[in-house]
């Protein structure tokens, strides 16, 4: 490669090919539009899998969380069942995620410049909001479910009824510890879902995926939630609703494409993460995914150079299409009014969770990057 590598974006999926890249002799330059590391909306599930490609990174397990997940808790239509995940897993903030990985970039020689915008992208060619024009040789396209004119993912993906991506952040307390405990919660209602997990510092995300027709309906993300509170006393106890009088700031994110993947690139173009493909967050694999593409990105371009990018855009399509797959199926069952209280039934068969856990991951990448 004649020049270094560019990267736009500096979160999982960016910096497990920053990490990849220096490690391999080849650090990149990282271009990251915010200034500080923030908080991205994120469920933050690490599976048992993710934990062990990070690993391939030297990335450690506990340098996230020393608490590990070993419970998968569904509640739908009145009901409630939990099962044992297949292996342990964590949670973690994005905040922490991101910082873990970009020191462990920068550390091993990637750059990573802070504060720089990327407007459009044509082919291989980016600039950058103050004007300035770069073509590298490889591009790496790590913008996570933020588009890049240019390259951004068409409007027909996001379906007729798109998902809007909700967080509320819960703080650290005693009951809420009680409640949540060592599992990861999914609470069903209708047309969306709820998933709620122990963060590294005891507090919780609340993150939702809910159909933007709830959300015309309600008329504000506030009478959203107040809505679905109604419909799910269990996620209303942990959203702390009942005798607070509401709750803190809500973020969002709109028209999220769940179920999007690409095989399709241009010649020394690698598109990672969201970039790729959009798991249902349902599954809890988006991390993994973002990893994953980043690892298996670097490796390819090391080895093959920026030529490499069609292949591996069209390989990495085909491994994640049956987690994809058999995520949107989950999904699309848990948001049905009629469907969704069977899947707490379908939790108390032994190893069911289990399987369609497994069904829901991305490969583990085994050679050391570390």
């Amino acid at each position: 490669m004649r020049q270094q590598p560019l990267i736009v974006g500096a979160g999982p999926a960016g910096t497990a090919a920053a990490i990849t890249l220096a490690h391999g002799g080849a650090p990149p330059v990282v271009l990251e539009r915010a200034r500080e590391t923030g908080d991205a909306i994120c469920g933050g599930f690490v599976s048992w899998r993710t934990i062990r490609t990070l690993e391939q990174l030297g990335i450690e397990a506990d340098a996230l969380n020393p608490a590990r997940i070993t419970r998968v808790r569904v509640f739908a239509g009145g009901r409630r069942s939990e099962a044992p995940l297949p292996h342990a897993a964590l949670a973690v903030s994005r905040h922490r995620l991101d910082t873990v990985m970009q020191r462990r970039a920068e550390a091993l020689g990637a750059t990573i410049e802070r504060g720089v915008a990327v407007r459009a992208i044509d082919r291989r060619r980016v600039t950058t909001a103050d004007g300035a024009s770069i073509e590298p040789d490889a591009l790496l396209l790590a913008s996570g479910k933020h588009d890049v004119r240019g390259s951004a993912r068409p409007a027909d993906a996001r379906g007729h009824d798109p998902a809007l991506g909700l967080r509320v952040r819960l703080p650290a307390c005693a009951h809420l510890h009680a409640l949540v405990g060592d599992a990861i919660e999914l609470h069903l209602f209708d047309r969306g879902y709820c998933g709620i997990v122990l963060q590294e510092d005891g507090s919780a995300n609340a993150c939702m995926a809910v159909h933007r027709s709830r959300l015309h309906e309600a008329g504000s993300p506030d009478a959203l939630l107040h809505a679905i509170a109604a419909e799910a006393p269990a996620l209303a106890d942990r959203l702390g609703f009942v005798g607070s009088g509401g709750w803190g700031a809500i973020d969002a994110i709109a028209n999220v494409p769940y179920g999007w993947r690409t095989a399709e690139t241009t010649a020394g173009v690698f598109r990672l993460g969201d970039q790729a493909a959009v798991i249902p967050s349902l599954a809890g694999e988006g991390i993994g995914i973002a990893v994953a593409s980043g690892l298996s990105s670097a490796r390819a371009l090391l080895t093959g150079g920026p030529e490499e990018s069609i292949a591996w855009q069209r390989g990495f399509a085909c491994t994640v299409a049956a987690p994809v797959r058999n995520a949107g199926l989950v999904w699309s069952l848990a948001e049905q009014r009629w469907s969704a209280p069977l899947l707490p039934l379908l939790a108390r068969i032994p190893g069911a969770l289990g399987l369609v856990a497994a069904a829901t991951r991305v490969p583990v990448f085994e050679r050391s990057a570390a």
